[in-house]
Formats: structure tokens, sequence, C-alpha cells
């Protein structure tokens, strides 16, 4: 039985692993006919990310719309219709729990190894270390 894959999360931070996951999940989309979500996650400070104003820096804010806007360009060259989404918090934790929410339907989790994460771990970035652990959908992730 072969398994469609239908929506593909690509969680993008700017950094060239996280572009090589879009380009990654772009090629999956073409060969299933799917689409891709991209989510863009503006690390804050504690307390602050639960506040719904908090820590905001809206001159970062202004960065991630142009990253989510680039992502939809370059799956657009390849016809794939990319919806982007941006949200604060703790980049790990979200992504995973954006993945496991059966509200968004995601089939596979496409991650970039060692995006801007200041904690360098050995073969994974952190961020892509806890989403392999914590995601319940099948995770892909690109060095």
């Amino acid at each position: 039985m072969a398994v469609k894959t239908k929506k593909i999360l690509v969680p993008l931070d700017g950094s060239k692993n996280s572009l090589r996951g879009l380009d990654m999940a772009i090629h999956l989309a073409r060969q299933s006919q799917g689409t891709i979500t991209a989510l863009a996650i503006k690390t804050v400070p504690g307390i602050y990310a639960i506040h719904p104003l908090g820590f905001l820096d809206f001159n970062s804010m202004k960065e991630v719309k142009k990253l989510l806007a680039d992502a939809k360009l370059r799956a657009a060259k390849k016809g794939i219709m990319l919806t982007g989404k941006a949200i604060a918090g703790d980049p790990g934790y979200d992504i995973a729990r954006f993945a496991n929410n059966s509200k968004n339907g995601i089939d596979l989790v496409v991650i970039g190894a060692r995006g801007r994460s200041a904690a360098k771990e050995i073969f994974l970035g952190s961020v892509s270390n806890y989403v392999l652990h914590k995601s319940k959908k099948p995770v892909l992730v690109v060095k």
C-alpha cells in the first residue's frame, strides 16, 4: 500500500540548511502532488513567549515575513503551493506541536539539521534533534 505525502511541514529560519530542507520538500511535493506548509518561528526568551505582544522585535518579524514570501516564490517556481505561518515561541517545541496537531493534517516534517541554534550538537542541531524525537509524524532531516 503506497502512502501519499500530501502535506509537508518545513520549518524555516533562513539558514542554508533550512533552505536545503525546503528544496527537498519541494522535490517530494512534486512527486506526490502535495502542498507545503512553511513554519517560521521567532525565538522569544522565557516568559515573553506567552505574552501576546511580548518581546517581539517588529523589524525581525519583517524578516520572517520576507523569508516566508521568498519560500512561497521558490515553491511556486516549481509549481508547488506553499502556505506560510509565522509564530513566536520555542522552535523545537512549537514545530513538534504544530506537526502533531491533527487539525494541521501534516503527513511529513522535512527539517534542515543545524540551523541557527546557539547550542550545536555533534550530528544534528538541537531543534532538529528535538523534533525528531518528539514528533509523532515521520521526520526527514536534511543535512
